[in-house]
Order: C-alpha cells, then structure tokens, then sequence
C-alpha cells in the first residue's frame, strides 16, 4: 500500500514540477500546437501553445513508480513491465506524430496508416508477451488470460490468434478514443484521473481478494493486481500534476505522446486485470466521444449516397465541439463531461463491488 501511496505522489509532484519546465523550454523552441481550421473559431487563439506534454506525463509515471518500488524494497512485476512497455511505446508513436505536426507547421502528423502499424506493432508485442508462460507466476497465471473478461474471466478458452485480435482492438481502440476525447483544456486529462483512479481502487480490492491469499469460488485469478493499482496511481497522480497547467486555460498540451499512451495504457490495464468489457463502463466517456465521430461520419456518407447530400447529426465532431458550437462555455463542457466521467466510474466501480457482494 505504501507503494501506492508513493507511486501516486511522485508522479503527482514530478509532473506539477516537470510541466512547468516542459512549457518554459517548448516555448523557447516553438514547439506549439496547429489547430484544426473546421473547429470552433475560440480555438484559433490557442494556436502555438505548447505540445508534447504527454512526455512529462510517461516521464512523470514511469519515475513515479519506479522510485516508490526502490524505496519500499520491491521488485517490479512482470504485469507492471508490460503495462509500462505499452505505455511508453503507445507514446513514442504519439511523439512522432507530434514532431511532424510541429516540423511540418500542419494539424496533421503521421498518415492514418502508419499510425496504427505503429499502434498494432506495440500492441501484438504487449498481447504476445503478455500470453507468454514465461511469464506465469507459481500459481500459474500469465499476466493476460486466454479468455474474455468483465469483472472476471469468464466463457471458453480462445485460440492465441483470437485473443490477440481482442488485445489489438481494445489498445488501439481505446489509444484513439482518448486521442479524440483530447480536443478541450484538461477534458481528457481529467478524465484519465478519474479512470485510473478507479482501477487503482480495483487493483487494491483484487489484491486482498487474490485467490492466492484467499481461496474461495469469487477470488481474482489476477497476477499482479496491487502492482497494477501501483501503476495506476501513478498515471493518475501524472494526469493531477499535468492538469494544474492544462485546465483552462491551458498553458501546454499533452498531444499525441499523452493521448495515444493513456489510452494504450487503459486498454493495457483492463487486460492484465481481467476486466475488459468494465472498461467501457469506466471509460464510458471515451466510448460515447468515439461513437459520435462514428455515428457523424456513417450518418454524413450513407445520406450523401442515397440523397445526393450529405446529412450531419452533429453540428460538428466528436460531441465535446457540437456542444461548444450550441454555445457552450469551453469550461461549461469540460466539467459537465468530468461530471459524466464520474458518473460512468460510479457505476463501474458499483458494478464490480456489487458482484463480489451478491457472490459471498
């Protein structure tokens, strides 16, 4: 517990400290945000603002959870490895994606394409490690399960290829999401702390619940579940100490690097935790901002082809912009869907809670 406790607070305190460093020096270099010419016009404004924040962001967690397992004498887990190996590579697509955005003074980095080669390379290597029995510790558990998962494993043994396939589509899907949902100051910021601060709670609950520790029909055939609650608070002290400079009206950007990582590492943390389908519920806001970018773009394309014209349901996509557009204060938004966000970790956490409660 100690280990949470410093993960969280280092990470909090490194990333408070580090983002004001990071803004001094980017601005002295121009490394400044492009903006999108169709969003709203109070967004121009916010043109040549820092970027790349989300390297305080990993920096800040992967220090963070380091220095707490040194100084409370443990060794890493295999599961924290990997979740740190998805992280980090997750943002070292996002940084170049930056980097061209920044050198080539355009709102857009790498191409669609070899962004996601980049997404699904770091992907299947986390979801092949992460099946490895090399990897399984005494009572046999690799850091990821062969079948699908809510609050528990459950159903028929899946093939490799199969369970690889679902580990591609929850990172990079979820790696996008977060990067959509980043499109306001602080909006997908506070949304990740308050997600990861969930499943730091569930990381700590299925560690005292760990059917090595406590043998009953409803314990958590989980590897490592409190160092997993370690990384987790660590992400989300990063994501506190990076707000303070990020709300509005925000002074840096975390950008691709931070986006693409939290997401990955989202994603990453439902798998090695056996909750995979929770984490819609968790990351609901995520879910809801992605959908509305589907339902525009399916909506736009099949009335354009049956119509002539195409038809939007939004005024503009993802949803957080369609409500700026109504009129809504940036500020109004953000802490209306934190509000969202919160409401959608309730009901994920009471969920996961009242199952254990209704099995014992």
């Amino acid at each position: 517990m100690r280990a949470i406790l410093l993960g969280g607070g280092l990470a909090l305190l490194i990333s408070l400290l580090g983002t004001r460093v990071a803004i001094a020096q980017f601005t002295k270099l121009g490394y400044g945000q492009e903006i999108r010419e169709d969003g709203p016009l109070t967004h121009h404004s916010k043109r040549g603002t820092p970027t790349m924040g989300g390297v305080v962001i990993i920096l800040a967690t992967v220090i963070g959870y380091l220095v707490a397992k040194l100084m409370t004498g443990q060794q890493p887990s295999a599961s924290a490895w990997l979740l740190l190996f998805l992280f980090v590579g997750t943002g070292v697509v996002g940084f170049l994606d930056d980097v061209i955005k920044i050198f080539k003074q355009r709102n857009l980095g790498l191409r669609s394409k070899a962004k996601m080669i980049g997404q699904t390379i770091v992907a299947l290597v986390f979801g092949a490690l992460a099946l490895w029995h090399h990897f399984a510790d005494d009572e046999g558990y690799t850091p990821a399960s062969d079948r699908l998962s809510f609050l528990r494993d459950w159903g028929w043994t899946l093939p490799t290829v199969v369970v690889l396939a679902v580990i591609w589509f929850f990172v990079t899907g979820f790696s996008n999401a977060v990067n959509l949902t980043d499109g306001l100051d602080g909006l997908a910021t506070g949304a990740c702390a308050l997600v990861f601060g969930a499943y730091t709670i569930v990381g700590i609950w299925q560690f005292n619940q760990a059917c090595h520790t406590t043998v009953n029909n409803k314990c958590y055939e989980v590897r490592d579940p409190l160092d997993l609650a370690v990384v987790a608070a660590a992400i989300a002290g990063a994501c506190i100490g990076f707000l303070w400079w990020n709300a509005s009206p925000a002074q840096i950007f975390m950008g691709d690097t931070g986006s693409l990582a939290l997401g990955a590492a989202l994603a990453g943390i439902a798998v090695l935790s056996r909750t995979e389908l929770l984490v819609v519920i968790l990351g609901g806001l995520f879910v809801m901002v992605t959908l509305s970018v589907i339902l525009q773009v399916s909506w736009f394309k099949a009335t354009r082809r049956f119509t002539g014209t195409g038809r939007r349901i939004f005024r503009i996509a993802p949803i957080h912009h369609h409500f700026e557009m109504l009129g809504w204060e940036q500020v109004t938004v953000v802490i209306r869907f934190w509000i969202v966000t919160g409401l959608f970790v309730a009901v994920g956490v009471g969920i996961f809670y009242a199952e254990w409660v209704a099995a014992n």
